[in-house]
């Protein structure tokens, strides 16, 4: 059942995250950069609330595991090159850390 469960919201997740990549990554990966922040803070969230085992594998694995990504935002990252790359990263990793405190803080 858990595997079912975390299929179901990464499917969910994944239809979301593309949709928000074709809308809005252009030259710089925004779509991208807001599925990270908005997973992460709903990640932060999720685990404030201290969910059953049920619920933890359909939103906080299946949901925030298919609405964010790790490869897109690497190849995105090499893309952009040497500078702009590395504020990129440091961009998207420190509000995706700050969303997810955040999430907390607000659900705690």
């Amino acid at each position: 059942m858990t595997g079912l469960l975390v299929a179901v919201g990464g499917a969910a997740g994944a239809v979301l995250r593309f949709l928000a990549g074709h809308l809005w990554d252009r030259d710089l990966p925004a779509g991208t950069l807001l599925v990270n922040v908005v997973g992460s803070f709903l990640l932060g969230v999720f685990s404030a609330l201290s969910l059953d085992a049920d619920a933890l594998a359909l939103l906080g694995t299946g949901f925030c595991g298919g609405l964010t990504t790790y490869s897109a935002f690497a190849v995105q990252t090499h893309a952009l090159g040497t500078r702009r790359g590395a504020g990129y990263a440091a961009v998207t990793i420190g509000l995706a850390l700050a969303a997810c405190a955040l999430g907390f803080w607000v659900a705690a």
